[in-house]
């Protein structure tokens, strides 16, 4: 049995840099622990399995060692590769089903346009291990049902910012989301992402922070509409507009790799 396996570089124009997904297209469900193995054998932050549903289309994403609630980038890496290979014309919402609720994507330009859920940080106390995994004093501290929040000073601090990845993986949550503005244009807010407890010390591109960043900032900075670029190695823009409870995500992915799955 083999299984269409394509990677995109997600949240990027460009090959090489953004986030890499890998996305493996199941005519049926397959059982978790051989979706976790694969995932393991992809050794990327994340690997999406797309599922055929009567309305629409299942969605599970699965770290190294672990599923997820909700990701960003594999679903933004989903959906060009649906319009891409023809699977989906350009025209009709990529529709899916995932542990996190429906999650839509459609083209708009350039640019994939995702509806993903809100999920701004409520104001907590910092744990020591996040302290100290840091190794700074956060201007504020954050969470929300997934990760830590933590805004720093500056956007030096951030982009020189070099984590005890032992100490954060004991903070009890997803991960850590690091913040600050950004000191000038194109960007309003710059961020890194640490997933260490789930096998990933830091994530490229991390779509699913930014329901987060966006409602956090756009009340910051009273704008509705904002770009972030996520501040890693590889390095990635997410351009965010909130509207309630929602936000809405653009992001752009290029394949780097067609293939097949044997299994």
């Amino acid at each position: 049995m083999s299984f269409p396996l394509y990677i995109a570089d997600a949240f990027t124009g460009e090959r090489f840099k953004g986030n890499p997904a890998a996305v493996c297209f199941l005519e049926e469900p397959q059982p978790e622990s051989w979706m976790q193995k694969v995932a393991a054998e992809m050794n990327l932050s994340e690997t999406a399995f797309v599922i055929p549903g009567k309305e629409g289309l299942g969605l599970r994403w699965f770290t190294p060692v672990g599923e997820v609630d909700l990701c960003g980038h594999a679903t933004l890496a989903t959906a060009h590769i649906l319009w891409e290979s023809g699977r989906l014309p350009h025209t009709e919402e990529a529709r899916f089903h995932t542990r996190s609720g429906l999650l839509t994507a459609k083209l708009n330009g350039d640019w994939i346009e995702m509806n993903f859920p809100a999920e701004p940080p409520e104001g907590a106390i910092a744990p020591e291990e996040l302290v100290q995994g840091l190794g700074l004093i956060p201007r504020y501290v954050g969470r929300n049902r997934m990760d830590f929040f933590v805004e720093v000073d500056s956007e030096e601090t951030l982009r020189t910012l070099r984590p005890d990845f032992a100490l954060l993986a004991k903070v009890e949550a997803r991960g850590v989301i690091v913040t600050s503005r950004s000191t000038g244009s194109p960007y309003d807010f710059v961020s890194r992402a640490f997933y260490p407890g789930t096998g990933i010390d830091e994530d490229p591109v991390t779509g699913s922070a930014h329901c987060a960043l966006a409602p956090y900032w756009a009340k910051r900075l009273r704008k509705q509409e904002l770009t972030g670029y996520q501040a890693s190695k590889r390095g990635g823009v997410v351009k965010v507009k909130p509207e309630s409870d929602r936000v809405y995500l653009y992001g752009q992915a290029v394949t780097v790799l067609k293939g097949q799955l044997e299994a």
